[in-house]
């Protein structure tokens, strides 16, 4: 029996508010996209549900490679989910896990369907992925989407390249370290004028609601230095 290869994504926007699901599968010789809106749903509810709705059109005792950029998702199915399990669908704080009907849907699936998981990054370029978010986007914000169920040759996207560039992958991973990283300080500049502030907040609400405003984290005091020197 052949493998399933799959791409999916979700979006949100608000989070919560309007968002959308989609997903390209390619199952033999033929490509089959689907997708579907929700108002109000979170990011993470769209990306566990294109990975459920897609599983289901996959025959029972075939396999299936699935490409996300959902580390909710992988996690999730590959980790997480046998814990909540021993404790009554409880995380460990003791609060009720968040779509535990989709996540107990997602196991019986994975009984039926073995599962290579791929966890890639977002917005790289790989074309499955980028259609599949092009389609939650787009459904997320009501517009109308023609979603293709036909031949793979016919299929006007070369959905078998999965390939993506390094580059700004890299570029992307190094930006999300920086944004979870704890902050030295923060710097703002406001009419030529350069303060330093120990907290978000602090730079926040003197930069918010003002044009021509320049503001930055810094991770040290050698590149708060460079920061003050480029605002000044």
């Amino acid at each position: 029996m052949e493998t399933a290869t799959i791409f999916t994504d979700g979006a949100a926007k608000g989070n919560p508010g309007p968002g959308g699901y989609g997903a390209v599968l390619v199952l033999g010789d033929t490509v089959l996209e689907i997708g579907e809106a929700k108002d109000p749903t979170t990011n993470n509810e769209m990306e566990l549900r294109a990975v459920v709705e897609a599983l289901r059109q996959v025959s029972e005792g075939a396999s299936a490679v699935i490409y996300t950029d959902s580390k909710y998702v992988v996690e999730g199915a590959t980790g997480w989910t046998f814990g909540w399990m021993k404790n009554g669908w409880k995380t460990k704080t003791g609060s009720d896990v968040l779509h535990k009907e989709l996540w107990q849907e997602l196991i019986e699936l994975l009984k039926r369907v073995k599962v290579d998981w791929h966890k890639v990054p977002g917005h790289v370029g790989i074309i499955g992925n980028e259609r599949a978010d092009t389609i939650a986007s787009d459904l997320g914000e009501g517009k109308v989407v023609e979603l293709y169920s036909g031949p793979k040759a016919e299929y006007p996207y070369a959905i078998e390249d999965v390939s993506y560039d390094e580059v700004k992958a890299a570029e992307r991973s190094a930006a999300r370290k920086r944004q979870a990283a704890k902050a030295y300080s923060y710097i703002s500049e406001v009419d030529g004028v350069v303060q330093t502030h120990q907290t978000w907040a602090e730079c926040e609400a003197r930069v918010k609601g003002k044009k021509g405003v320049r503001f930055k984290k810094s991770l040290s005091a050698d590149e708060e230095a460079v920061i003050i020197k480029d605002f000044s």
